[in-house]
Order: C-alpha cells, then structure tokens, then sequence
C-alpha cells in the first residue's frame, strides 16, 4: 500500500531511531502529525517553536543522534532558526522541517509567504523545498544524510499538499543514516607527533568535546608523559573534576594553574578543541592540534603540525609508539598551584562566607554537592556561565550541555526539556540566569505538560549581569537602564504552571530549596536570590582591563552623584 510523503518521513525517521518530534501543531503540519499519530514517535508540542529546536539541539548534542523539530508556515518556521544556530555551532544533527502553504498559492504573496530555503541558508548545511511527491523520497535521504555527514542542520520545505501526496516508493539505502565514524590518523602524521612529543620536555594537553570516549586513554597518555591534561568547557565532563590529572579549564572557565602551565610548556597538545580565546593559548613554542575537522587546525594559535583525526584512535596510536618520561617537576608545580586555586574557590562557594547574602558561586557547589551521579547539567549563556562551569565538580559520569559556541542567551531550559525527553528517569537540571530564563519561561509549561521533570536554578540578581562586566572591561560604564530589569514571582509561576517551585533569599535557605526540587516528582524551579555586584574570578587579567574597570567605576561614581 502506497504512502503519503507525511507517512514516508516519519516512518523513515523511526526506522532510524528518532523517538521525539519538537513542534507546534499548524495548518501545514497536520498531515505530519497525523502520521505521528500512528507511529512510535512521540510528539511533544512546545509552547515556542524555538523551544522546539532547542530540544531538538540538545538531544543531539548529548547523543549525537539526529534531533527533529518542525514549525508550519511562515512565522511557526521563522521562530525555528534562533535555536537551530545551538546544533549547527555545536555540531550536532537537526533536521528541521518547515510546513508551507499548497503549491498553488506560491508567488502570489499569500498570507504568511517567506522563502524558508533563504530563510534557512545561513544555518543549515542543506535546504530544500520537496516540490513534488516524486522527490520526497529522495530529498529526505540527503537532508538527513547531510545533517549526519556535517553534523549540523539541515532543511526541508514540505508543503501541505505535499505531505499529503501519495509518494512514489520509500526512502531506501536507510542502514546508510547514521553517526560517521571515527577518523583514523595517517601513520604519518602519528610518527611526526610521537617525535615532536619524544623531544619535548614540558607537555599539557588540551582535551575538548572531540576528547569525550576518550577519558582511560587519556589518563594513560598523561601518566606516560607526566603531563597535565586541561579541558575546554565543553571537555569539562570528560573526566571527575577530582582526577589528579584533570586542572581544570582556561580562560575565564579556568584556573590560574592551567594559565601559567600553557603558557610555559614546551609542547601543547590539543586534542579534539577549536577553542576560540586565542589569547589564552600559546603564542610561542610548538602546538600540535588533532581534530576530525580539517578547517579548525592552525586557526587559533601558531601550529607546528596539524593532524586530521578522531581523539580516541589518535591517542590509542601515540600510546603504542611514544616513550616514557620520568621528570615530574612540571606536573607537579601544576598539582601544587591548582590545589591552591581549588582551595580558593572553595572559599569563594562558602555558605558561612555571608550571613545575609548568597552569592552565585554557592548555587553552583550546592546544585553539584546534591545532583546524582549521573546527572545532565545544562548550561545558559551569561554571567551565571562562570558561576556553574568554574563551581561544578563533575563525577565523571554526569554530562554538561551548553549553548558554548552559539554563546546564546535563553537556550537552557529549552534543551533541558529535549534531553529530558529522552530518560524521564534521569536527572536534568538547567542552571540559568535570570534575564535567560525570562525569555523562554514558557517552556516551563512544556515540561509540565509533557511531565518532563526538569529541574531549573535560576541565578537571580534582576540583571543581565555579565553585559555591565563586559562594559566596564573597556572602560565604560554600565547602562543599568538597559540592563536591570523586575522579575516575577518565580515560586508562584511555577505552581501556575503545574510544577514546583522553591526558593532561598538567605544561605540557611538553599540547601533545603534545592534538595526538595530535587526530590520532587516533576519540574520544578528553584528561585536563588544571589548577590548582584558578585565579580568573577580573572586567572589572567591584563593591566590594560585592570585600568579600564577603574575608570568605568569612576564614572559610574560620578554618574549616580551627578545623574548625568
């Protein structure tokens, strides 16, 4: 019996394991959903359709499976593209599908016309409107196979009439959908890396995303050369943050440990990261950069060798050839300054440090201090990105998600719910600032609606806090107009929505607040009222910053006497 492109697509897509479809219901779209309907995947309507392509982000950040999400015509398909920018900066593969209007009405300026194929251009890395039944089969084969090759976004315009066609035949050649695999390095280049590292003294290496699968070879190859091994953002989770070998990250997510090592080593090995400060890495000395993806090497610091290559079958190599050193001295200067650094910050998370305020950095001990051990964190994008990736201690076997290339603001919650929808067992629990919450809190309802026990902290200080930081950074000061703003009662519009909601305004407070969202059955919100003038820490802070944030509290000294 033939089917309709509605019931080729979404059969294609369970076949291939795809359990959730993120969307909103619209005119275009009921075709699809009517074939949802009598199929194994879930559809979970979301309250925005950004919403829904957050979800569908960050099911595939975590897994590496392809994410769905869909919006029907014209604006329900605009309201996509904001959160389909989280899977393709973070590599992960989407397929977004965009209903239209039937094809008789193209070009005659209908109510909601847009060009979703240029719309779409900028983010995906193929779009594609399927114009006639007789392409469908065809066109979803390379959209989905695109999004996994590329590991992005990609596209598809269906009109109503459309997906309601009857298609000709199905998609085939499906076993060949599927996560690429691992790239094996060229003997080569394996040589020349053993070589260069036989004759190095000093070594760190970088581990990034790419390092995650890797973490037993990578503590073997750091006892083997005594080396310490650091970690972008999006790296933290690869290993327990109490690994003797792990120091932690750079930059503003770092220690000053990890700074003064990178900055002094002899050799600097990354592995899988195409960390974007380059003013945090080596601008002398030799720097060799493994990655799967040939357009990152070399661009970020001044590189000796770059190698195309996946993490895990690059290091298992380097460990059959590279030979051993005994010299300790640098390793063990960088134990000793990172366990001065830890007993810093954990000074700095301190519930006794306040008797009437909680500061930021004790919301993030306490939320890591209670979560299980198999936790999924999910990051927001401000200043409260400090305060959860630098006071998180990871177990190891928990995970952090974030919007960390897209750096965008509102995405947390949004993602909780799509990694949520895959185990509603496990614990999912989104860390977001107040001004990004805000923007997307009615995603809260998602996660009543579809039970999806989402467990969101919000850092509130009634500001966007990292912009008057940024301002003053370069010497101006802060627009407290633009960037201060009143926030609801967050208890209360938990309980509107069907959830839970808690919250602390004094340190006394907090460890109950979270505990009991925690143990709570469904979502829940935890409102932490936190110290709004909190600064973050600066591992390195060049005399530059340092005069211009004097001279931007002078003024904003003068302008509160003066009001002008």
């Amino acid at each position: 019996m033939s089917q309709t492109v509605a019931e080729v697509l979404v059969d294609t897509l369970e076949q291939i394991g795809v359990r959730h479809i993120f969307g909103l219901i619209g005119d275009s779209l009921n075709p699809l959903a009517d074939a949802v309907r009598h199929s194994k995947i879930e559809w979970v309507g979301v309250r925005h359709e950004e919403g829904g392509a957050l979800a569908a982000s960050g099911q595939a950040k975590l897994t590496g499976r392809l994410g769905v999400c869909c919006g029907t015509t014209g604006p329900g398909s605009t309201h996509l593209v904001a959160g389909l920018y989280e899977a393709c900066r973070d590599h992960a593969p989407v397929l977004a599908i965009s209903g239209d209007m039937v094809r008789k009405m193209h070009g005659t300026d209908f109510i909601q016309t847009t060009e979703p194929d240029l719309l779409f251009r900028d983010v995906s890395l193929y779009t594609e409107a399927i114009a006639s039944p007789a392409q469908a089969p065809a066109v979803i084969h390379q959209a989905i196979a695109a999004a996994y090759a590329g590991r992005g976004v990609a596209h598809l315009t269906i009109p109503q009439d459309v997906f309601q066609a009857k298609a000709e035949g199905k998609v085939s050649s499906i076993a060949t959908l599927k996560p690429r695999p691992e790239i094996v390095p060229n003997s080569h280049d394996v040589a020349e890396i053993v070589r260069r590292i036989d004759a190095a003294g000093s070594i760190v290496i970088m581990c990034g995303a790419g390092s995650h699968g890797a973490a037993e070879e990578l503590r073997a190859l750091s006892d083997r050369l005594k080396a310490p091994l650091m970690h972008s953002v999006r790296g933290k989770d690869i290993m327990p943050f109490d690994d003797p070998r792990w120091m932690g990250g750079i930059g503003m997510i770092g220690t000053k440990a990890v700074y003064n090592a990178v900055m002094h080593c002899d050799l600097f090995l990354m592995l899988g990261t195409d960390y974007p400060y380059s003013e945090f890495l080596p601008s002398k000395g030799a720097v060799i950069q493994v990655d799967e993806r040939a357009d990152v090497l070399g661009r970020r610091a001044p590189t000796v060798l770059g190698v195309i290559g996946s993490v895990l079958p690059t290091v298992k190599l380097i460990l059959e050839k590279v030979a051993a050193k005994n010299d300790t001295k640098f390793f063990d200067r960088v134990t000793k300054e990172r366990k001065a650094w830890d007993e810093k910050i954990d000074k700095q998370s301190d519930l006794a440090r306040s008797k009437d305020l909680i500061h930021p950095q004790a919301v993030a001990r306490m939320a890591s201090d209670l979560a299980k051990r198999d936790a999924v964190f999910v990051f927001d994008t401000g200043l409260n990105t400090l305060w959860s990736a630098n006071w998180i201690r990871q177990s190891g076997s928990q995970r952090i998600i974030g919007s960390f290339n897209n750096a965008a603001v509102g995405t947390a919650l949004g993602q909780a719910n799509g990694i949520q929808a895959l185990d509603r067992s496990r614990q999912v629990i989104a860390l977001c600032g107040d001004g990004g919450f805000n923007m997307l809190m009615c995603e809260f309802l998602t996660a009543s609606h579809h039970k999806l026990p989402v467990k969101a902290i919000v850092y509130n200080n009634s500001s966007f806090g990292l912009i008057p930081l940024e301002a003053e950074s370069v010497g101006l000061p802060a627009f407290r107009k633009g960037t201060d703003f009143p926030n609801p009662d967050y208890v209360a519009l938990a309980r509107a929505c069907g959830g839970h909601g808690f919250r602390a305004t004094k340190p006394e407070e907090m460890h109950d607040a979270i505990e009991q969202a925690f143990a709570v059955d469904g979502p829940a919100i935890v409102d932490c009222v936190v110290a709004a003038d909190e600064l973050p820490n600066f591992p390195h802070l060049e005399f530059e910053k340092i005069e211009n944030f004097a001279i931007a509290k002078i003024k904003e000294a003068i302008l509160a006497f003066t009001g002008q």
